[in-house]
């Protein structure tokens, strides 16, 4: 999950990010976060926490890749935001309607897509998302990945921002890895701030 930040600020989540196969081609996710936010960026002071926006999620897998030629994964994955405490993430139940794909290289992944996010509530403006990221396979346990991600305004006094993420998915036991990524972020209108997230991912 990215955000765009004041200049200086730091926002950020942990949580448990749930994954289920529900049927052929069909993965169910939640994912449960706390969030927390710093205007004064790393210093201790100013630091506030609490519940972030639970997320819902679908995704549907439309085409597979061939293993020969060019075609990816092509995906639909459309995504409930659930606000559970004022200040973290969305005023109201979001819903984002994305397309991603996905091709593999051997240890070699690349992942990118976007779509539309649906955003009700007194001064916010519905808004584009996406990005693309490049993944490698680093051993049976380890991941590590680079995305850049692009979102336009969210409201009508916002700004929309572009994000740098370095990220690292490290599988603990069988059904469960770790998943962390940090980054810059750069405001359209002026400023710069700082992203990082982490979460427990379980896969069943």
């Amino acid at each position: 999950m990215q955000s765009g930040d004041a200049d200086g600020a730091l926002n950020g989540e942990a949580g448990v990010d749930l994954n289920y196969g529900a049927a052929k081609d069909l993965q169910l996710t939640a994912v449960l976060p706390i969030g927390f936010s710093n205007p004064r960026g790393f210093s201790a002071s100013g630091l506030r926490t609490g519940t972030g926006v639970i997320e819902l999620a679908a995704k549907y897998k439309l085409v597979h890749q061939s293993e020969s030629g060019w075609l990816p994964d092509l995906s639909v994955f459309p995504r409930l935001l659930i606000p559970t405490e004022r200040g973290f993430g969305v005023a109201r139940t979001n819903l984002f309607l994305p397309v991603w794909a996905e091709k593999d290289f051997g240890p070699w992944s690349v992942f990118g897509g976007g779509g539309y996010e649906f955003n009700p509530g007194p001064d916010a403006r519905n808004f584009w998302q996406g990005g693309i990221a490049v993944n490698r396979t680093m051993s049976k346990r380890l991941q590590l990945g680079v995305e850049v991600f692009r979102q336009t305004a969210d409201s009508a006094a916002g700004d929309g921002f572009t994000a740098l993420n370095a990220a690292a998915t490290y599988k603990l036991v069988e059904h469960w890895s770790l998943l962390a990524s940090a980054g810059p972020t750069w405001i359209q209108g002026g400023g710069h701030g700082g992203v990082f997230y982490v979460s427990l991912k379980a896969d069943y």
